[in-house]
């Protein structure tokens, strides 16, 4: 239950910027001693959302509205850090050059703001935090990466490093970077992933742990043209990595063999027959490893897969 609340609040996103005001990623909080889970929700704030949203999913599958708990500028990304103490907000500043991280204190199921950093770039709409504090944010307009710290005092470290990604796609969408998200590799967390939907590559780096800086790119796997990766999820216990291809609605199975990674096949998200518009939003993964979830939006769905244990490929199931 608790994976299909992400992928359908992330479904309602159109990459960075959407038309409609609740957006974005939730971040998932048990109540202690009922039944019910709460989870906080970024918001745009052009409208009439002011930021950060409580909800609940009660135990008879319903939402519940609980309220304002943050009040900032478009906060369109949440995550929550690895002790789950904190939660990460990105605010996409309009007429900015650079967007900004906020950090925040869970207390009593409240938000205590503490400081916010720059984010390296404009229009950040993806943060990340890894089990070392490194805290990884995607600038989607500035088309690179940026990393901060959670310091040991409890406070955010301001910008570290920028790794500014170049290059572009074939489609109106990929006419220069737009990096989408990034992640720590599963078993380095000091190695980092970047999806870029503008330039159609995966990008591999790592940081130098001695300097707090980006290392230069390692590899780069372009995916198939126009296909404009989005997000990823890897598999808890194999070598295997589902890219999700945002415009062409498909996700790419990538292995790593030998410290290289390999582009595999590709799987649609969506029926062959459907002709109207639909763009990919998010993926994830089930924790035995079993299924992969993919939400669409305009098809308006979460197209669901088996992994074949052996080698990793997907298997439509069902939407």
């Amino acid at each position: 239950m608790r994976i299909f609340i992400g992928l359908i609040l992330c479904s309602l996103m159109v990459h960075c910027k959407s038309a409609t005001t609740m957006a974005a990623k939730s971040v998932e909080k048990k109540i202690k001693n009922t039944e019910d889970y709460t989870f906080y929700v970024g918001t745009f704030t052009e409208k009439d959302s002011k930021g950060i949203y409580r909800y609940a999913l009660t135990s008879e599958g319903k939402l519940k509205k609980i309220g304002l708990v943050a009040i900032t500028e478009n906060p369109s990304f949440l995550a929550l850090s690895p002790d789950k103490k904190y939660v990460l907000a990105v605010n996409e500043v309009a007429n900015e050059n650079t967007g900004f991280v906020s950090y925040y204190a869970l207390e009593k199921d409240s938000l205590v703001f503490i400081n916010k950093s720059s984010s390296g770039g404009k229009n950040p709409c993806y943060v990340g935090v890894t089990e070392n504090r490194n805290v990884l944010v995607a600038n989607y307009n500035g088309g690179s990466i940026g990393l901060l710290n959670l310091n040991k005092d409890g406070k955010q470290s301001e910008l570290l490093d920028v790794q500014q990604h170049s290059g572009k796609g074939t489609t109106e969408r990929q006419k220069g970077p737009h990096a989408h998200s990034v992640y720590a590799e599963k078993n380095n967390k000091n190695k980092v992933i970047a999806v870029d939907l503008g330039t159609n590559q995966v990008w591999f780096s790592e940081i130098n742990t001695s300097n707090n800086k980006f290392l230069p790119t390692i590899q780069k796997l372009d995916m198939a043209a126009g296909a404009g990766p989005r997000h990823l999820t890897f598999h808890p216990s194999k070598n295997n990595i589902y890219v999700l291809n945002e415009l062409d609605n498909t996700i790419t199975l990538v292995t790593k063999n030998n410290g290289i990674f390999e582009k595999r096949n590709s799987i649609s998200t969506i029926p062959a027959d459907f002709t109207e518009f639909t763009k990919a939003a998010d993926i994830h993964i089930s924790k035995n490893g079993k299924f992969v979830y993919a939400s669409n939006r305009g098809y308006n769905s979460i197209a669901i897969f088996s992994v074949n244990p052996d080698n990793g490929t997907l298997t439509f199931f069902s939407f």
